[in-house]
Order: C-alpha cells, then structure tokens, then sequence
C-alpha cells in the first residue's frame, strides 16, 4: 500500500493522521511530495491533492467546498483519517480494549482531542502559546538545520503517537470507569451514596451514566490506608457540591473530627465541606449517611 502526503512544512493535522494510519494498517510505504504523479498512484492520499473522496482514500481539506463536521466545524486530515481508521487504530493504541468500548474512545478522542487540531488548523478556534499544534510545528528544521523535513516529520510523528497512545489510553481508562460506577450505582443500597472498590476518575461517569440522584462517593486511598468519602458537583468540573459536609466537621484532624463526626477513626474534614476521610470503608460510609441525615448544616 502507497500513502502519500504533501512535503515540506507539516502540521499537527498531517503528522498525527500519519500516525493513525500507522496503527490501523500497519506498514506501509510512504512518500511526502507534491508530485502529482506519485499522488494519483498512491492509495491513500491525505492533506494534499484538492480531492476529497474517502471511497477513493483521498482526504483533502484545502478546497472552497471542503468536508465539515455535523456542527459546520471543518475537517483537517487528521479529523478525517480518525473519522474513517480511528476504530481500527485503536487496539494498537490502547491494547486489550473491548469491542463494546471502542465507539465511547473513539468519540471521546475525536471530541476532546482531534476537534482541537481540526480547529486550529483551519482557524476556527484561538491558538496560544504552548497548544498540541504549535509543539508539533516547533519540530520543523530551523532554516539554519541540516536535518531535512522527511526526517524531522517522522521525529514529530513518534512524538505524536506517544501523545495519542496516552490520549487512547487514558479514554480507555475512563471509559472503565465509567462501568464500575454504573455497576457499585446499580448495587448500592442507597442511590444517594456508592462505594467503589479502588480510586478511579468517577465524576465523568456519574455525569455520563446519568446519576442525578447520588450524593457522596466513597472509595479508597492509593494504598488502601484509608477512605473518602467525597461530595458530588452539582455539574461536572465545578467545585460546588449537591450537598456540602456539615459545618461542624470542617477543618477538623483525627481525635476532634472523630469526636465531631461520631466515628472511632476519622481522619479529616477538608475547610471546603467536600471531602472527608476515616481510616475503615464502614466508617466512610457512615459518614456519607450523617452528612445526608445532617442536611450539610451540622
């Protein structure tokens, strides 16, 4: 298989959908030029060419009538390589996920991850300093290099995959998450409190799977030391809670805040009301309860 690009200067879009490519198809030969003779045998042809036919692996974007995204965002190469090989790429990229995880990864990249470079590409959206897109261009040669801009394309497209493979790989880890919340949601005796069995990124799963109800999550420490017990957000990302600890715990460590809160081994209440912590579960988990018998008043 040929799969050919433009020479010269590159970009985010075109060294990240050489990278995608490269994981769902494995080798294959490769050509950066503008020579229109060695695009129009090539295979598949990206960022380059002013076609834009995918039935016919040809994924241009320069054109007046170029391809946009469902909300009028236009494609770049990347957004449209990931479109169309981003599912086959990703057991490489995230190696062991499941088949019924695929599509939430694949549009969890596409959506906080590619939209990005689609975006900055074509202008649509403000780039500033340090952003993927300007790091990625910083590996052009500089016009004192020797080093020439096919090899430098390549060192950009290494540094690309162990970004995306961390990208997939922390989408994959979320999209875990997200069932073992849903399963301690469906088991807990309480839709107001669940308890997880180790730390895990939870907030986006509660907003994903739909828990308008819970309150309080109770989960372990790294090394199983001791347990949260922490508040809910009333929306994801903001620092409010549903329903705050209760003011008489706050600020409090150890013998006072166990004495406070009525449990044997507490360990702390954060100032903020939103976290709390003893050394057992059963105490965690109770604590959850009189925060919710407690109102968050005290």
């Amino acid at each position: 298989m040929k799969v050919v690009t433009h020479s010269g200067t590159f970009h985010a879009d075109d060294v990240f959908a050489f990278s995608v490519l490269r994981e769902a198809l494995g080798s294959f030969d490769f050509a950066r030029t503008r020579d229109a003779a060695v695009i129009d045998a090539a295979d598949i042809v990206f960022d380059v060419g002013a076609v834009y036919e995918p039935g016919k692996g040809r994924y241009d974007h320069h054109m007046r009538d170029l391809p946009r995204r469902s909300d009028g965002t236009p494609y770049s190469s990347v957004g449209l390589i990931w479109r169309d090989y981003g599912r086959e790429a990703l057991p490489k990229l995230a190696p062991g996920i499941e088949d019924e995880a695929l599509d939430t990864v694949w549009q969890d990249i596409d959506q906080e991850f590619i939209l990005a470079i689609d975006q900055a590409d074509n202008g649509v959206a403000p780039v500033s300093s340090g952003h993927l897109s300007l790091l990625i261009e910083a590996f052009n040669p500089t016009w004192n290099s020797a080093q020439s801009y096919d090899e430098a394309f390549l060192e950009a497209a290494g540094f690309a995959r162990g970004i995306l493979v961390r990208a997939c790989r922390q989408a994959h880890a979320e999209a875990q998450a997200l069932s073992q919340v849903l399963t301690a949601a469906r088991q807990a005796q309480d839709p107001r409190v669940i308890v997880l069995d180790r730390k895990l990124p939870w907030e986006k799963a509660v907003f994903t799977g739909g828990l308008q109800d819970l309150l309080f999550v109770v989960y372990p420490n790294e090394d199983l030391t001791s347990w949260y017990c922490r508040t809910v957000p009333p929306e994801l990302g903001s620092f409010g809670q549903r329903l705050s600890l209760p003011e008489a715990w706050r600020g409090l460590q150890d013998a006072a805040f166990s004495q406070a809160a009525g449990v044997e081994d507490g360990v702390f209440c954060h100032p903020g009301g939103f976290i709390c912590g003893a050394r057992s579960r059963q105490s965690a988990l109770r604590l959850a309860h009189m925060a919710i018998a407690a109102g968050g008043t005290g």
